[in-house]
């Protein structure tokens, strides 16, 4: 426990704090409430990683606001760029600007050589969507693979490829052609196998699922390198590589959905580097605005040639206030080395959690990469029974004591490790404090 230091984190009061919570109260009577649960937290302001509330309390946050502030909480940086853009223009749809052209060129010069295309959208639904779009278009083809527990947004092709529930659930058959298979969540093997013996079996199945779901118009696959949505599941080593080979060896695309996992979040700028794996389509979302909403998707140069006038558009795409965050946000990844710092204070924080874990009752796996780790909350190791609701409790005792975390997975029991990439190592050492304090009293 931290005793030679200041603490950077304060709550005075027991949550919500008054403020908050009459802040709270307003906000239900106003607008739609279909959020998952969180902290009872107003925010008020953030900068870096830490979050001040309406209440004067202060936080460390590892939620990012769901994986977006890569850079941070209002750098500075960003907010003059975003700042100098709205005095200027704030939308003219198609028509060309400096910070259009200007986002776009940085953008590609950035991306592995393949990519030499990018287009501008404004959400990462809006990006999947686009690429199921460009699958289809290129190959005259309808099919899309995609897996067990894949999150690509709420929008009716986005969900139907996806592979949870929760966006398809009492809204219908989902659309045409869209083909599952099991991705491999090793902690919880489908095919009841470990790592050790398995030889990537949910990669050996995909040809059985294929073959019984197949009517022969299969378009492309669409993956994240790992489950986001899910649970923060990461393939073993070597499947991405695989994926791709398999993808080839049909003649189809194979395109990936990075719209939680680039931008440095798991301490390479691309999660594809890490396999050198050369996709052919890769959306773009969260972390490329660091906040500001914009997304993009990336493509090979002949995957533009299949697309007519008007094909590929958006409303608020490449305006350009969102173009001179991109600008600013690569500037920012660049100069201050972010994926590097993300891999270093990583690899700190993980082995730290792992140690937690191993002393904890409630902990039964961790895992991740970079600054994107997830907390298995269950009943007992030995069963790996989910425990939803004890997550609930962890996340409300981590902010009672400073810390903001949130939850996802399948179950809804994996405990959201991802604080923006600027996280330095006072801070990762306080927020670690106080998750061990929170899960070693349970």
């Amino acid at each position: 426990m931290l005793q030679s230091r200041d603490r950077i984190t304060s709550v005075n009061t027991p949550l919500p704090g008054p403020n908050s919570k009459a802040l709270l109260e307003r906000w239900s009577e106003a607008e739609a409430q279909t959020f998952g649960f969180q902290a009872p937290v107003a925010w008020q302001s953030a900068q870096g990683v830490i979050v001040h509330d309406v209440d004067g309390n202060v936080f460390i946050d590892w939620t990012s606001g769901v994986l977006v502030a890569n850079v941070g909480h209002c750098h500075p940086r960003l907010v003059e760029a975003v700042r100098e853009a709205a005095g200027k223009i704030l939308n003219c749809y198609e028509y060309a600007n400096e910070y259009r052209v200007a986002a776009a060129e940085a953008l590609v010069q950035t991306t592995p050589e393949h990519l030499d295309r990018c287009f501008f959208l404004s959400t990462g639904s809006e990006a999947t969507e686009q690429a199921i779009r460009l699958m289809k278009r290129y190959t005259g083809c309808f099919e899309i693979v995609g897996f067990h527990g894949a999150f690509h947004g709420r929008t009716p092709g986005a969900a139907g490829v996806g592979g949870m529930s929760m966006p398809k659930k009492g809204y219908g058959p989902p659309i045409a052609g869209a083909i599952h298979a099991p991705y491999p969540y090793c902690y919880r093997c489908a095919f009841k196998s470990t790592p050790e013996k398995c030889g990537l079996m949910c990669l050996e199945f995909l040809d059985e699922v294929v073959r019984a779901n197949s009517c022969g118009s299969l378009a492309g696959v669409l993956a994240e390198p790992y489950l986001g949505t899910a649970g923060f599941i990461f393939p073993p080593d070597g499947w991405l590589t695989e994926l791709e080979r398999w993808a080839r060896a049909h003649g189809i695309m194979f395109s990936l959905d990075e719209v939680q996992s680039s931008y440095g979040r798991t301490g390479k700028m691309w999660a594809m580097e890490w396999e050198n794996v050369t996709p052919d389509i890769v959306c773009l979302g969260k972390g490329i605005g660091s906040g500001v909403p914009t997304s993009a998707v990336l493509m090979k140069s002949s995957v533009v040639g299949a697309l007519g006038p008007g094909e590929m558009s958006s409303t608020a795409g490449g305006n350009p206030l969102s173009s001179a965050a991109v600008i600013a946000v690569l500037e920012v990844m660049k100069s201050e080395r972010l994926p590097d710092n993300a891999r270093k204070i990583g690899n700190m924080m993980k082995e730290c959690l792992t140690w937690i874990a191993e002393q904890s009752r409630c902990v039964g796996d961790v895992r991740g990469k970079g600054l994107v780790m997830g907390l298995e909350i269950v009943a007992d190791k030995n069963t790996k029974e989910p425990t939803p609701e004890l997550a609930k409790e962890i996340i409300v005792r981590c902010a009672n004591n400073g810390l903001l975390v949130g939850r996802v997975g399948i179950f809804g029991n994996v405990i959201r490790v991802g604080p923006p990439l600027v996280i330095n190592e006072e801070e990762a050492e306080e927020s670690l404090d106080i998750m061990e304090g929170v899960l070693l009293s349970l």
